[in-house]
């Protein structure tokens, strides 16, 4: 079973013949049946079935991904917010933040993101995006012209950018859920401080509780200082005695 799953391609004589270099002698009657018993298909079918779940999850150190989200400030401004993930690592880059974001200021973003992870050891193969129509021709060919191939989502389908979808999600529940935005300025300084948090210190279960960008070991050792504890039970009886009185 393992060897169907992690081999698309296989078929039941693979099988058995890897089965046989490994000192296990079984028929290819009995391959197909156990694998038919647990719900694997023939490799023919199996191999044309594979899913974007598995491309995303074996290809991520080389994936990009990028969206737009709108926030509306507190005089009904609509400000649209460019950012990019990294897929394997889920570190967020904040690309640019514009009330009118045309195809030239579109194309002068990924310019500076292509900059920016030029100084990266891992090179982005694939770049996934939306069909929105603010990702122009001279966008693409910023990516391209590094040999990152483009992957337009299908129509409808935000499961297909789900990594970006869900760090929008994120960012509404965690940050503008709670804050009210006045301008772009105002509005790039809490993404900044979002993002600092969000990439070096929020934990992350996709990365086993680490962060995008993983945190150093805590301190362990040192001396507790009571005189902060003290201080602290000092001010709760001072508020229980406020409240009883």
């Amino acid at each position: 079973m393992r060897l169907a799953k992690e081999n698309l391609r296989w078929g039941y004589g693979k099988i058995e013949g890897e089965l046989l270099k490994l000192g296990y002698k079984v028929s290819l009657t009995t391959i197909r049946n156990v694998l038919d018993r647990n719900g694997f298909v023939p490799a023919p079918v199996r191999y044309g079935s594979i899913g974007w779940k598995t491309m995303m999850n074996h290809y991520k150190e080389q994936l990009l991904a990028c969206d737009f989200f709108t926030i509306e400030t507190i005089f009904l401004r609509t400000v649209y917010v460019l950012v990019f993930i990294e897929i394997g690592s889920r570190r967020v880059h904040l690309a640019g933040i514009s009330s009118h974001p045309d195809g030239r200021w579109v194309a002068q973003q990924a310019r500076q993101m292509v900059w920016q992870i030029e100084e990266y050891e891992t090179k982005f193969r694939c770049l996934i995006r939306d069909n929105d129509s603010k990702y122009t021709e001279a966008f693409d060919n910023v990516f391209e012209s590094q040999q990152t191939h483009i992957i337009p989502t299908p129509i409808q389908a935000p499961n297909a950018n789900s990594y970006m979808e869900r760090w929008i999600r994120s960012v509404r529940q965690e940050c503008f859920d709670h804050i009210l935005i006045i301008n772009e300025a105002h509005l790039r300084r809490v993404l900044n401080e979002y993002l600092a948090y969000y990439n070096a210190r929020r934990p992350h279960q996709g990365l086993e509780q680490q962060s995008p960008i993983p945190r150093p070991e805590p301190v362990r050792t040192g001396r507790v200082n009571y005189h902060h504890q003290r201080w602290w039970l000092e001010i709760m009886h001072l508020e229980g005695a406020m409240v009883l009185t």
